[in-house]
């Protein structure tokens, strides 16, 4: 692991065990013993689609140069007239029995199979063969097979032998120069796709070694480098060249293990690459977090390039420095104004215990206790809110989303906020035909304060009248509590849901409250997914509006 790395996890808290740097640098070696696995692989699986595709193309090599003359042996059906007849050439009978269904089906279909082995190639032919008509035999066939060894002369033996064997044909039936003569050359060399030129004084051999091996065995064999040679002699005499197609060229090993190497040297390029442009963004990340922990809380990561991964990771790091920052902003403005708020009501516990000292009858003692239950109560409500607040901010309450008619949860805070003001309208209405989607995933006790809290936030400052309106669909509840009071002016929306905030004039000390209502509303709201905020109401007062999900994501 980059020390950078450890450096910053450190710089979060995030590792600081020996053990977890253990585990991580075991998890590096992890990843290079399978980088050196995968090459390794990569070179087996080179090499083995090395060999099929040689062996393929090979197959398909001599299937090609063979086709011609096998084709022809099989359309002559004569035997040859020549001596040195191939010992590597057979025909035998067409047994089934010793044939697999594969080998059967592809040689009656009347193509060329040829075979590769370690050592052998082994081109066969089937033949059908007519019974005499004056004979009860039935069909019969047989198979021409030509046997030879790999990278041997065979092959190219029985390619002279099968054209001498039809040039002597020709020299026995036609005179030398005839029309007949010069037609029966040129059909051989269309059907055998070569040229046959005669060696005559222009372009006779000068070399004495060719020719005697050319003496000696018939045939002489020359490899170009795009072509094969061959010179052969008839019993009568005559010498003719022939120029084959190219030989085969059986696949480069260096050169596969050099597109090998070269692939592996790419991949990790490309890896190193990757490493770099992680490594660059990891730093980021890094430098951010120092930053942080340096106690510059505005430190933020720059996001470029498209999503991925570090992408996302660096979403979350922002993330997490956003809700950091915002819990240090409340921590500071919770201090400071429960100092304050705490300030006065325990100066009137204070001042109204002096007063019991100097209360003369047993009616001024009971109204100073009185007025000290108030404050303790006072101070009991403040506790209370600012204890729902922290768990609210301090990352999420554990809650117990269950379905729950949030119609029914409206009524019940209708009907507890009418009973405390009487002299204030609280009515409750409902979108017609969305009752049908009044069940809703939530944590009813949260969804109750928050509504319970705007409702009861409208009926202070409403003037006679506060209305609740609900409207559901298939995927979201939507609750709005209006009232008919002075409204709250458009540039103060967001900040009446800061903490500890109060607004002058009509929203006044005196209204109630300690400015922690509508903070804690807009939390609930956003641990269920939701929203709340404010706008204008018809009726001229202010409209509180929470919107959250039917289905909570699991």
């Amino acid at each position: 692991m980059p020390l950078f790395l450890l450096n910053a996890f450190d710089n979060l808290g995030i590792f600081s065990s020996l053990n977890a740097r253990t585990f991580l640098n075991k998890l590096i070696l992890r990843i290079l013993l399978g980088l050196v696995a995968v090459f390794f692989a990569l070179g087996l699986f080179s090499m083995l689609v090395f060999k099929i595709t040689d062996s393929v193309r090979e197959e398909h090599y001599w299937h090609d140069v063979l086709l011609p003359y096998f084709v022809q042996l099989s359309e002559s059906q004569q035997e040859s007239s020549l001596y040195d007849f191939p010992s590597n050439l057979i025909v035998s009978a067409y047994d089934e029995e010793i044939l697999s269904n594969r080998l059967k089906r592809r040689l009656v279909s009347g193509g060329l199979v040829v075979d590769l082995s370690d050592d052998l190639i082994l081109a066969r032919k089937y033949i059908p063969v007519n019974a005499a008509e004056d004979t009860e035999s039935e069909v019969s066939a047989q198979i021409i097979t030509l046997e030879s060894e790999r990278g041997g002369d065979h092959l190219y033996s029985f390619i002279a032998w099968f054209i001498k064997d039809r040039l002597m044909n020709i020299y026995k039936s036609y005179e030398y120069g005839s029309e007949e003569f010069e037609r029966e050359i040129e059909l051989i060399e269309s059907g055998l796709d070569l040229n046959l030129e005669l060696v005559t004084k222009e372009n006779a051999i000068k070399s004495s070694f060719l020719l005697e091996e050319l003496a000696g065995f018939g045939l002489v064999k020359l490899e170009g480098e795009h072509d094969v040679k061959l010179y052969i002699s008839l019993l009568t005499g005559e010498i003719y060249k022939i120029i084959l197609p190219s030989v085969y060229q059986a696949l480069s090993l260096p050169l596969l293990m050099f597109l090998v190497v070269c692939a592996v040297l790419s991949i990790t390029l490309l890896a190193f690459s990757f490493v770099q442009g992680f490594d660059r963004r990891i730093r980021i990340i890094e430098t951010a977090a120092s930053r942080i922990s340096r106690g510059e809380l505005d430190a933020r990561v720059t996001i470029v390039g498209e999503e991925d991964a570090i992408s996302r990771l660096g979403l979350s790091f922002n993330s997490m420095a956003d809700h950091i920052q915002r819990l240090m902003y409340v921590q500071k403005e919770m201090i400071h104004a429960v100092s304050h708020e705490l300030r006065t009501p325990v100066a009137r516990i204070r001042f109204g215990v002096q007063m019991i000292e100097d209360c003369q009858t047993p009616e001024s003692v009971q109204k100073q206790v009185k007025g000290i239950d108030g404050d303790i109560q006072e101070l009991d409500e403040l506790i209370d809110e600012i204890l729902t607040y922290a768990r609210l901010e301090q990352g999420g309450p554990i809650l117990a989303f269950q379905q729950a008619d949030v119609a029914a949860i409206v009524s019940q805070v209708v009907a507890e906020q009418s009973s405390d003001k009487p002299e204030i309208q609280i009515t409750a209405e409902f979108k017609k035909g969305s009752e049908v989607w009044k069940e809703s995933e939530i944590e009813t006790r949260y969804i109750h304060r928050s509504i319970q809290n705007l409702v009861g936030n409208a009926r202070r400052y409403a003037d006679s009248r506060v209305k609740v309106v609900c409207s559901f669909d298939a995927e979201t509840c939507r609750v709005d509590v209006e009232d008919d009071g002075p409204g709250i002016p458009e540039n103060q929306w967001e900040s009446v849901f800061t903490p500890f905030a109060r607004l002058d004039d009509s929203r006044t000390r005196s209204s109630g409250g300690y400015g922690l209502g509508l903070s804690i509303v807009r939390r609930i709201l956003y641990w269920h997914g939701g929203q709340a905020f404010l706008g204008r109401s018809d009726m001229g007062g202010a409209k509180f509006s929470l919107v959250w999900p039917r289905k909570q994501n699991a």
